[in-house]
């Protein structure tokens, strides 16, 4: 009797919701109201339920997967904006005497190593993203006087990048613009980045062939990371040789090109990292031990690889790159950069199965011990993902000192958020006669 009462009672609900007018999964609604009203009994209509239940979540996992697969293709196209105005800029190098002229001026030439002025450097190829980067930071610094910017870009990117600020006066600050094809590295030095090279280009090859094996694995969204342009790029894996590319240097802030300063951060030239090497901002929401989720050692290292067990505590909270401050003289006594070309090689050893795939996790472990934790509120990330800046309120975007585009939707990329692209393009420079000839974005 109660069997029946229930039946008659989930029949009546199912055609009175069937009878609605929400056509949203129409098709399976319309297969669960049939399977039920066959009068077949309840413990038969629950497996199937179950199973197309089941079937919907699978197509659900599959849909998000295709969904990180098009973003993941979307940030690796180069915007013809950004094309256009490099060439223009190429053009300009050409033909404008002012575009060639020497950075900085020679009267400024000596601030480039004067310890009494603050260093701020960028390892970028990406010319407007450089120019953001710059543009923030002078004008929401108290002395802009007191700034010397550094940038260091690649070979095919040197021309145009050198026109961009030899043609766009900057207030008060200097920048020293140099192309890699301009430094005269030892034979040491320059094996150790082949060497570097070569082993991310293992990585990559690896990660590559084993993505088509991904489509319904949980790992699908970290292997697409490691196969972003960006996990190849020479100007990423050289923050290991900051003390090398810079010798005269005792002390810069490294920016990433995809962040925005939005206030003064001359304090961080003034902080005191207790000998340690690094300051940077920990994924922690109170301090050690209250990191957020996916964010301790245990979610990039792996932890049941006996190297990983033996030697580092998996509840630690991370730390983030976009803004660091470095002390390049405690860093020349340590040996960070040989530790990290050590476990680079353990890892190719170990079947590449000592870390989760990604530029950070050797960076943990080369730095252990070294880094010296700053105030959360100077770095807002991942503001390039689009579930984790969800998360973020606008009023801690607006409130933090410096904001990180980490992830794949950059703001120069048409898959960016209008939100918070507009923190971004607000430096843009407009009224500059190649931003309006290519068209570059506005917000």
């Amino acid at each position: 009797m109660c069997t029946k009462k229930l039946r008659d009672e989930l029949t009546r609900a199912l055609m009175e919701a069937n009878e609605g007018n929400d056509d949203i999964g129409a098709e399976s609604f319309n297969e669960l109201v049939k399977e039920f009203t066959s009068k077949q009994d309840l413990k038969t209509f629950a497996f199937k339920t179950k199973a197309m239940l089941l079937q919907m979540e699978r197509k659900a996992q599959l849909a998000k997967q295709q969904e990180s697969v098009y973003w993941h293709l979307a940030s690796q196209g180069i915007p013809k904006s950004l094309h256009c105005l490099s060439l223009n800029l190429v053009e300009e190098y050409a033909v404008n005497a002012i575009a060639r002229s020497r950075l900085p001026s020679p009267e400024y030439a000596t601030r480039l190593i004067d310890p009494n002025f603050r260093h701020l450097v960028l390892l970028t190829d990406n010319v407007l993203a450089a120019s953001v980067v710059v543009a923030s930071a002078v004008r929401n610094s108290a002395n802009p006087e007191k700034l010397v910017f550094h940038i260091v870009t690649n070979k095919e990117t040197y021309t145009p990048m050198h026109a961009w600020f030899s043609t766009n006066s900057i207030e008060s600050a200097v920048v020293e613009v140099r192309g890699l094809h301009q430094y005269d590295w030892s034979a040491e030095v320059n094996a150790g980045i082949k060497d570097m090279l070569d082993i991310n280009h293992l990585i990559w090859k690896h990660y590559h062939s084993k993505e088509k094996d991904l489509n319904h694995s949980q790992d699908h969204n970290r292997y697409l990371d490691t196969l972003r342009p960006s996990s190849r790029s020479l100007m990423n894996h050289l923050i290991i040789y900051l003390p090398k590319l810079f010798p005269d240097l005792k002390k810069i802030v490294f920016l990433d090109d995809d962040v925005v300063v939005q206030q003064d951060i001359s304090s961080l030239w003034e902080l005191n990292l207790n000998g340690k090497v690094s300051g940077s901002v920990f994924r922690s929401w109170c301090g050690n031990g209250c990191c957020s989720a996916g964010t301790k050692y245990m979610d990039y290292l792996n932890f049941s690889h006996p190297l990983i067990s033996s030697s580092f505590n998996g509840d630690r909270c991370t730390w983030l790159y976009g803004m660091n401050i470095f002390d390049l003289e405690a860093w020349r006594n340590t040996n960070i950069t040989e530790i990290y070309h050590h476990w680079l090689k353990l890892n190719l050893k170990s079947g590449l199965e000592v870390w989760n795939p990604g530029l950070l996790p050797p960076a943990l472990i080369a730095f252990e011990g070294q880094v010296h934790s700053i105030n959360s509120s100077m770095l807002v990330t991942d503001l390039g993902h689009r579930r984790r800046s969800a998360e973020i309120s606008r009023e801690r975007v607006e409130a933090a000192a410096v904001i990180h585009f980490a992830g794949p939707a950059k703001p120069w990329l048409e898959i960016s958020f209008p939100e918070v692209r507009s923190l971004w393009s607000r430096y843009v420079n407009f009224s500059n006669k190649f931003t309006r000839r290519c068209g570059i974005i506005t917000g």
